[in-house]
């Protein structure tokens, strides 16, 4: 090599280290410096988006400064397949390897929706329709999908009493599926060994155990008088008494205008305990778990009868003549 070339050579090298120290700086000062967002900023990750697209978002809101240098960060970390989908929330200063790391735990905004007991599946779908995952009547139409149903190894006409009353936490990425599936789950966390074999004594399989507790939650105005309530109802069931139950009644009456008329109580419906003996076809409502442990452990009490003072609390009887006093008193007035 001669004089000249060997000059050039060594100002190439010199070049390209110039060139790839340069280049080191800039990553490090990318990686090194924080932006902070010129106001708090929610995007959302779509499922199946490509990492540049993701980057692209992030730069476009202002949270990195440069979206081809955090592909390549992420590319580097080996990342770009690791993201999670869902909304986040940028309102402080971070570094890229921060918001990296965010995005690969799937740090996502969280929420929280509060089914109430005694809250029916109609209930229940109105108030998740609230939350954004899906509409009333997706997750009503999805309570009664017979495939769904299946998978979740449950065998009724519907998730009616099923999806257990309780505060859940969900993300934009939620279905109405999962949420529901997990209302399911909760349940089956209730319905421990204990409870179904308490419920297997009684006469109650599964199915029937949950449509008494959610008749108990319905009829109870306080958690106190709940295993006096199911003391009335399982003294009927085993003397074949119907329940005479007004929820089961209003349960069973389409486009219900919050009036029971003695009509209603003499319409046959298959949730009408006035007319028919035993317990209806399923739950009328989602009960909680002190329903639940009523229905398992009712009070050792001989009575068949109760009336509401109009105060949340009843007035118990085990005779006909001292009910219909009571009803008089408290119901009628006299």
């Amino acid at each position: 090599m001669t004089v000249h070339a060997r000059k050039l050579s060594l100002m190439l090298l010199a070049v390209t280290g110039i060139l790839l120290l340069c280049i080191a700086l800039w990553l490090q000062s990318f990686i090194s410096t924080a932006v902070t967002p010129a106001a708090p900023q929610i995007v959302e990750i779509k499922s199946g988006s490509s990492f540049s697209r993701v980057a692209s978002q992030l730069e476009q809101f202002g949270i990195i400064k440069d979206a081809r240098l955090f592909t390549l960060l992420a590319r580097w970390h080996k990342a770009t397949g690791q993201i999670h989908a869902g909304e986040y929330l940028f309102e402080t200063s971070a570094k890229p390897d921060d918001i990296l790391a965010r995005l690969i735990a799937g740090d996502i905004r969280k929420f929280q929706v509060t089914i109430p007991e005694g809250f029916n599946l109609q209930e229940i779908a109105a108030r998740l329709e609230k939350t954004g995952i899906g509409s009333a009547e997706e997750f009503l139409t999805l309570c009664s999908d017979a495939r769904f149903l299946n998978e979740l190894d449950i065998d009724a006409a519907s998730l009616e009493g099923y999806l257990f009353p309780e505060t859940y936490t969900y993300s934009s990425a939620t279905t109405p599926s999962q949420i529901l599936t997990a209302m399911v789950a909760q349940l089956r966390m209730q319905l421990t060994p204990e409870l179904l074999e308490r419920a297997a004594a009684l006469n109650l399989n599964r199915h029937q155990f949950l449509t008494l507790a959610s008749i108990i939650q319905k009829e109870a105005g306080n958690v106190m008088e709940m295993p006096l309530i199911s003391a009335v109802f399982h003294n009927r069931l085993k003397r074949g008494i119907p329940l005479q139950a007004d929820p089961t009644v209003i349960y069973g009456i389409a486009d219900f205008d919050g009036n029971l008329t003695r009509k209603h109580l003499e319409t046959p419906t298959p949730y009408n305990t006035y007319r028919t003996r035993g317990l209806p076809p399923g739950p009328i409502a989602s009960p909680g778990r002190f329903a639940l442990q009523a229905a398992a452990n009712p009070a050792v009490s001989k009575d068949l009868y109760f009336v509401s003072r109009g105060d949340g609390t009843h007035v118990f009887s085990t005779n006909l003549n001292d009910h219909t006093r009571a009803v008089r008193r408290y119901q009628l007035g006299r």
